[in-house]
């Protein structure tokens, strides 16, 4: 009776260790402020019939994003909207030509989640908040602070603002969050938060969207969590300088 109680606390163990049976860190801001025009104008809002992810611009042609964000889209169903601090309004807007996510991308993993857009023309860049941002060097790994910008709910399963939010967290341990995470962080991925404070995190609806490090280059993706800004699970973000090679091969960016 023991043994088959242990089994299935392993089976339990096991199931929560998945980052598929948990919550997509899915970028909406919790914790944080308005953001200032000029703060993030590599931002971009990917859009359907409405926003649902976020995204950055790399190039005059070129978004990075979550592979999770695109996962079964076709081009033809993707707008980008740019150059604007609500994601309902204003800027311009531009379809997708092409997707390309990671090949090595797991739904069940959430590992590799990483994707490229080609815009079907080309963005207009230059103004306040529409600028492209640096990508770090390959195989870098983020410390200190970083910067996470995103829109939507402003809690877990809250409401969403219309005005782009701006928070700052510490970049935690890789061991520290594998620990927190049963095992399942792995080296294409880096944790930031508050650890055993929360309260500052991305959150459901906006997966994909920049994390910034102070020297303004782009360091990750948001990517997933477990809820939004407790206090033991720091957010998961997918490590861009591991992908630094694989964006020019896609991209030539």
């Amino acid at each position: 009776m023991k043994m088959f109680v242990l089994a299935c606390l392993a089976v339990v163990a096991l199931a929560n260790a998945n980052p598929a049976n948990w919550t997509y860190n899915t970028g909406y801001i919790v914790g944080g402020t308005n953001a200032a025009s000029g703060a993030a104008p590599h931002q971009v809002s990917l859009q359907r019939s409405s926003h649902f992810c976020g995204g950055s611009i790399i190039s005059d042609r070129w978004i990075l994003t979550a592979a999770h964000c695109v996962s079964g889209l076709s081009a033809s169903q993707l707008n980008i909207r740019y150059n604007t601090l609500t994601h309902n309004s204003g800027g311009s807007v531009v379809k997708a030509s092409k997707i390309i996510p990671h090949t090595s991308y797991s739904s069940s993993t959430i590992d590799y989640d990483i994707a490229l857009i080609q815009t079907s023309t080309p963005l207009t860049l230059g103004s306040a908040n529409a600028q492209k941002i640096a990508l770090p060097a390959q195989d870098s790994d983020p410390s200190g602070n970083v910067v996470i910008t995103g829109w939507g709910t402003t809690s877990e399963g809250g409401s969403l603002p219309s005005r782009l939010q701006t928070v700052t967290v510490p970049v935690v341990a890789r061991a520290t969050c594998n620990s927190a995470y049963g095992g399942s962080i792995t080296a294409r991925m880096f944790c930031a938060g508050v650890l055993n404070v929360g309260g500052k995190d991305a959150c459901q609806g906006d997966s994909g969207g920049p994390v910034v490090d102070s020297a303004g280059k782009l360091v990750g993706a948001v990517s997933w969590g477990r809820g939004c800004a407790r206090p033991q699970y720091p957010g998961v973000y997918t490590r861009v300088g591991l992908f630094r090679t694989w964006i020019t091969t896609n991209s030539g960016v």
